[in-house]
């Protein structure tokens, strides 16, 4: 009876005493429980579904939702797992004093019980403080209003309690079937234990390297299509898989060829740190493994983030490049109507303006190959369709301030994707002489990589030449070309001010009426709501890469600290025996900086070797999200990948501080 009376006071004492690994877990689970609950929070709250154009926002925080718990799973069980590891020998120690398995059982519940209230304790008190702070980032990052007020979800709650009772919950059941396992006596040597050589050592390094190869293939050469996000995932897979097989099989074949090498080998620092790495083998690479995997998600997700955050505003140019567009009847109203009116309603509202074009023009949906564009038949999806506008010559000259001249059977051709890159276009059977290509025309904002939403301009003559290509593309006969003409043909009117965002709104409201009181009005694009309506979207999905990349980032330093610490005590016996047979402490000390250089370099390089291959597919990935700035994504690589150096190098040198004092301890 006085056994089962102590264990409360074992379970706490056991928390105190190894302080050196217990503290950085629950500051790491405090920060799993306040992420959680703050994503929770802000989900579940009734303001967040009511708010304008929150609908995208909610739809990305419930996926994160979803992920985040996935991620703080697998990194609580993982991180759980060196604290049981680094407390085998003092349980050892408690059966030889008259403890039996059960009351080790009920000792390391009341540890699991008391870590989990701490834990949730401290994450939703931290929570609470900060849970209206980060809702008004999202807010500002989505554009939404902020003048609101956020209340507490009970939802929330419930739901981050029951999630980390049942993750903690399997961590014991976990710890239960490890002590299962063993006889007490084994408990003793079990941290000791070296590990047996992989079987067929070359043979799964091999396939590691052939797999990571593929992964980087199918990264490097994937293309934006239907298919680029199951290649992505298909690459991350055969990334992580390889990079098992690499650290794992790969670095122990490496160690052993080492060992090989006598003029290598038998140096004091080489012999010490190649035999400490060799006799650790796979559970060093684990722990090498998931350092870099988590390395290069911290580098991906920030890449995105800050591309995404920097190049949000010149995505919005391309998905709306006027505040206000109307689509009419060919021919009404007139530019000059249309100047006047918008002159008159930009003084009204103390605008200015950027822009003001009337034009027409005639749409074809059709299929290019080549420098051919052809009528679409029905057995065509609209999703394979491309678009190709026919303007006149007299309405590009007058939008862009220009004089050129065409002769007959000679077009211009713009692409607001990739370059057309033909000397002859055959539009609807009919060949044609580029007479130049086209490099801007506002209307159809340029994106040289964007190959989903490509639209092509044919600038011609006059419309009697348009004339043709309409009889072509009907099917109709000449004569009847004009009349088809006109049927097809589309006025079109953009506007682009600059003011305050108010009056802009009142403006284009203002404007809008005006159009649908003219004859031949067919449709209208409000362009300062389709952007808020995207940035609301982007908005969530900044807001989820920030939060992202700092859990990502809490996993990488814990996985890094614990390593260091759980090698230190490993390792606390063996420099103690070589330091008795006269070796010095510089000497230990230059070892234990190579051994740990080694250890960091490699998931670092590895990470920065997964960056580079995984930039192909970024790059692509972010131009389904219609950032098209090549230039700035790569920008924000170099700046990351450096700023995540510096912060790798700086916990390079704490952790081996740490490793040393524990050594020398």
């Amino acid at each position: 009876m006085k056994r089962w009376r102590i264990l409360p006071g074992m379970a706490l004492k056991g928390v105190m005493a190894n302080k050196t690994a217990y503290y950085p877990y629950l500051m790491a689970g405090c920060f799993s429980v306040f992420t959680y609950f703050v994503f929770t929070s802000i989900l579940w709250n009734d303001l967040t579904k009511t708010l304008p154009r929150a609908a995208y926002a909610w739809i990305f925080l419930e996926l994160g939702r979803w992920l985040l718990g996935v991620i703080l799973l697998i990194f609580l069980c993982y991180a759980n797992s060196f604290l049981i590891k680094r407390r085998k020998k003092e349980l050892g120690l408690y059966t030889l004093l008259g403890l039996e398995k059960k009351h080790i059982a009920l000792m390391l519940f009341l540890e699991s019980l008391l870590i989990y209230a701490v834990v949730t304790a401290g994450g939703i008190i931290f929570g609470l403080v900060l849970s209206k702070l980060l809702f008004l980032l999202l807010l500002k990052l989505s554009n939404l209003p902020a003048d609101v007020k956020f209340v507490l979800a009970p939802q929330a709650l419930k739901s981050t309690m029951f999630y980390f009772a049942a993750v903690f919950f399997l961590n014991y059941l976990r710890q239960l079937w490890g002590l299962s396992r063993v006889r007490p006596i084994e408990l003793f040597s079990e941290g000791r234990k070296g590990e047996k050589e992989p079987k067929l050592l070359f043979l799964w390094a091999l396939l590691g390297i052939l797999t990571l190869g593929l992964g980087y293939s199918i990264a490097i050469r994937s293309e934006v299509d239907s298919n680029i996000f199951l290649n992505f995932f298909l690459a991350v897979f055969l990334v992580i898989v390889g990079t098992g097989f690499l650290f794992t099989s790969g670095s122990v074949a490496f160690l052993k060829i080492l060992r090989t090498r006598r003029g290598i080998y038998y140096k004091p620092a080489n012999f010490i740190t190649i035999s400490g790495m060799y006799y650790r083998m796979k559970k060093s690479a684990a722990s090498l493994v998931n350092i870099c995997i988590f390395s290069t998600m911290v580098v991906i997700t920030l890449i995105c983030t800050l591309s995404l955050y920097i190049g949000i505003d010149g995505f919005l140019h391309f998905y709306a490049p006027y505040d206000y567009t109307a689509d009419f009847n060919m021919g009404a109203p007139g530019a000059k109507e249309t100047e006047q009116e918008t002159l008159a309603l930009v003084k009204k509202y103390d605008l200015a303006i950027e822009r003001v074009e009337r034009y027409d023009v005639v749409r074809f949906s059709c299929v290019k190959r080549e420098n051919c564009f052809e009528t679409a038949g029905e057995e065509i999806p609209y999703s394979l369709r491309d678009v190709l506008y026919i303007m006149t010559l007299e309405d590009y000259n007058r939008m862009n301030g220009e004089k050129v001249k065409l002769e007959e059977g000679e077009v211009l051709i713009y692409s607001s994707g990739e370059d057309f890159g033909y000397d002859t276009a055959e539009i609807m059977g009919i060949r044609s002489r580029v007479r130049d290509e086209i490099q801007d025309l506002p209307p159809y904002p340029k994106a040289g990589i964007n190959s989903f939403d490509t639209e092509y301009v044919a600038v011609v003559k006059d419309w009697k030449a348009g004339e043709e290509y309409v009889a072509a593309y009907t099917g109709c006969p000449k004569e009847e070309g004009w009349e088809m003409l006109t049927n097809l043909g589309i006025g079109k009117i953009g506007v682009l001010t600059r003011g305050e965002k108010e009056e802009k709104e009142a403006f284009v409201k203002e404007f809008s009426v005006w159009c649908q009181g003219q004859e031949g009005f067919r449709s209208q694009r409000d362009g300062i709501e389709a952007r808020e309506s995207e940035r609301s979207m982007y908005g969530g999905l900044l807001f989820i890469g920030i939060i992202f990349g700092l859990v990502f980032f809490m996993c990488l330093i814990i996985i890094m600290y614990y390593k260091q610490i759980s090698e230190g005590y490993e390792d606390q016996g063996s420099f103690d025996i070589m330091q008795k047979v006269g070796m010095s402490n510089r000497e230990i000390k230059r070892t234990i900086h190579r051994q740990i250089l080694l250890v960091f370099v490699l998931p670092l390089a590895g990470a920065l070797s997964h960056t580079a291959a995984g930039m192909f597919m970024v790059e692509r990935l972010m131009t389904v999200l219609g950032i098209f700035d090549l230039r700035l994504i790569r920008l924000c690589a170099l700046l990351v990948s450096f700023l995540f150096i510096l912060v790798y190098a700086v916990s390079y040198l704490i952790t081996a501080r740490t490793y040393y004092r524990i050594v020398r301890r």
